[in-house]
C-alpha cells in the first residue's frame, strides 16, 4: 500500500512539474492582438513573435482579435489555460476598460496575469496632409470657425486614442467629432484617405505616414518629448495637459505558476531586448522595455488609477 502511495505521488509531483513546464514540448505559443492587421500592437507583436520563435524552439504566431474595445480579444486570453501558451498584446485600454464600463467586464489584476511590457509609448496628433494648419493653434483656430466639421479617429471608443481626443477637445472649447474604429489599422487607412481628419494615433505609424507624406504630425500626447521625434512638442508644452506615456502590454490568464510566469517572461524579455527588437521600436518612436512581471503590476496599476481620473473629468461611459 505504501509503495502504491509513494508511487502516486511521485506521479502526482510529475504531473504538476510538466503543468508549470513552459513551453511544453510542440505547443504552439499564441500572441492574441484585439486589433485588425497594421496598427502599431500588430506589428511590434509580431517582430517579437519572430524574436521569440527562434529562441524558444516552438511555434510562435498572433491571432488578431479585434472589437470590443479590446474586450473579444482579451476574453479569448482570459478563459485559456495558464500555461504561458495563451498571451495577450494590448495597450492601456486593458487597464482602463474597468473604468469605462458601467459592468466592468474584468478585474485586470484578478483576472489576468501581468507577465511583461514590450514597449514604452504615447499617441501623436495627426492631421490629414489636406488640412489648412500644419499646428495644434492652426488647429484650434480652424475648429472653432468650424464646429463639427472636422472629426478624429481612435483605435477605438474608450482607448487612450478616444480619451486624448474627448480630453483635448474639452481643453480647447472645441466641437471636433470622434469617429471610434476597431483598431489603429483601420483608422489609419480612414485616416490616410482624409475620410478621418484627425488622429491620436500609435508613434510608429505617424512617423512612416509623415515621412510618405500623407499626414502632418501636430503634436505628442506625451509627458516628455519623443526622443525619435526631438522637434515634435508635447500636448502640454502647448499649454494643454493631455496624455501620458503608456505601455504596450504581455499579460496571461489568471492563476499562472510562478515558474510559469518566470518563464515566459525570459523568453520575452530576451526578444524584447534583442538589437533588432530595440532598433526597430526605436526607429517608431517608442522604447523597447522587458520589465519584469512585479514592476508592470506596479505600473500598470498607477496608470489605471490616472486614466480613471481622466474618463471620470471628461465623462465617457461605455454599454458592453
Amino acid at each position: 500500500m505504501n509503495k502504491i502511495l509513494l508511487s502516486f505521488g511521485a506521479l502526482a509531483i510529475a504531473v504538476s512539474a510538466h503543468a508549470q513546464q513552459f513551453p511544453i514540448p510542440g505547443k504552439t505559443v499564441r500572441m492574441v492582438v484585439p486589433f485588425p492587421p497594421g496598427g502599431q500592437t500588430d506589428i511590434q507583436a509580431r517582430a517579437i513573435a519572430q524574436k521569440m520563435a527562434a529562441t524558444l524552439g516552438n511555434p510562435v504566431i498572433v491571432e488578431n482579435k479585434p472589437g470590443g474595445s479590446t474586450v473579444i480579444g482579451a476574453r479569448e486570453v482570459q478563459k485559456a489555460a495558464p500555461d504561458g501558451h495563451t498571451l495577450l498584446y494590448t495597450i492601456a485600454t486593458h487597464v482602463q476598460n474597468p473604468h469605462l464600463f458601467k459592468t466592468p467586464p474584468w478585474d485586470p489584476f484578478k483576472d489576468f496575469t501581468p507577465i511583461t511590457a514590450g514597449a514604452k509609448s504615447a499617441t501623436v496628433l495627426t492631421a490629414h496632409v489636406s488640412m489648412p494648419f500644419s499646428d495644434v493653434k492652426g488647429l484650434i483656430d480652424y475648429a472653432k470657425a468650424n464646429p463639427g466639421k472636422l472629426n478624429f479617429a481612435s483605435f477605438g471608443a474608450g482607448s487612450s486614442s478616444h480619451l486624448n481626443g474627448e480630453k483635448f477637445k474639452r481643453l480647447a472649447g472645441i466641437d471636433i467629432v470622434h469617429v471610434p474604429y476597431k483598431g489603429s489599422g483601420d483608422a489609419m487607412r480612414d485616416h490616410l484617405s482624409g475620410v478621418a481628419q484627425l488622429f491620436f494615433d500609435g508613434p510608429t505609424t505617424a512617423i512612416s505616414n509623415t515621412k510618405s507624406g500623407r499626414v502632418k504630425m501636430l503634436a505628442a500626447a506625451a509627458e516628455t518629448r519623443y526622443a525619435a521625434m526631438p522637434d515634435l512638442p508635447t500636448m502640454r508644452e502647448l499649454g494643454y495637459d493631455v496624455g501620458y506615456w503608456g505601455y504596450l502590454w504581455f499579460w496571461g490568464p489568471a492563476d499562472m505558476p510562478r515558474g510559469v510566469i518566470d518563464a515566459v517572461y525570459r523568453h520575452l524579455a530576451f526578444a524584447i531586448k534583442h538589437p533588432e527588437i530595440v532598433k526597430l521600436f526605436a526607429e517608431g518612436g517608442s522604447e523597447a522595455s522587458g520589465m519584469p512581471p512585479a514592476e508592470m503590476a506596479r505600473t500598470a496599476k498607477e496608470l489605471s488609477e490616472r486614466w480613471g481620473a481622466v474618463i471620470r473629468e471628461v465623462g465617457v461611459k461605455l454599454d458592453q
